[in-house]
């Protein structure tokens, strides 16, 4: 039987993944247009796989804090004191900001954004989530190019 790892090593690993993702976000607009493809897929391919781990964590961990739950915030508070339901909290986050961070650089490349008004939104939104959807969507909107970022439309590209 393998060895299960620690919350620690798992809290590594999730970390670890995530980093890649948004490197790969940051370097995609630097290659040429065959590997940025391949690392915009890796990058997609991530917060599939942070997910799987989220959804083991969740399993793992199903009734194991008594008195937890999602009905007040003493619950919540009681059910996130257990290091698995913590790991699995940060996870999440993980997951949900990288996935939002691609869909920014996906947008940010349809609508031929420059570069440094991107890295602030992949910045914010790897440090913050919901600010740098907040920051990319307000300068898309600046932009008059808002219309694809959530719905995956393909809004024509800048002139």
């Amino acid at each position: 039987m393998l060895p299960v790892p620690s919350f620690d090593t798992l809290f590594s690993w999730a970390g670890a993944l995530a980093l890649v993702g948004w490197i790969c976000l940051l370097a995609a607009r630097w290659l040429p247009t065959g590997a940025a493809r391949a690392v915009r897929g890796i990058a997609a391919m991530l917060p599939v796989v942070l997910s799987l781990g989220y959804v083991g964590l969740l399993v793992a961990r199903a009734g194991a804090v008594e008195g937890g739950g999602f009905g007040s915030i003493a619950q919540v508070r009681t059910l996130f004191a257990d290091d698995g339901v913590l790991l699995a909290g940060w996870v999440h986050y993980l997951a949900f900001d990288l996935f939002v961070g691609t869909r920014i650089e996906r947008d940010a490349d349809r609508t031929a954004l420059s570069y440094l008004l991107l890295v602030p939104a992949l910045a914010l939104c790897f440090l913050a989530g919901p600010a740098g959807l907040l920051v990319h969507a307000a300068v898309q909107t600046a932009r008059g190019r808002a219309a694809g970022l959530l719905s995956g439309a393909s809004p024509e590209p800048a002139a």
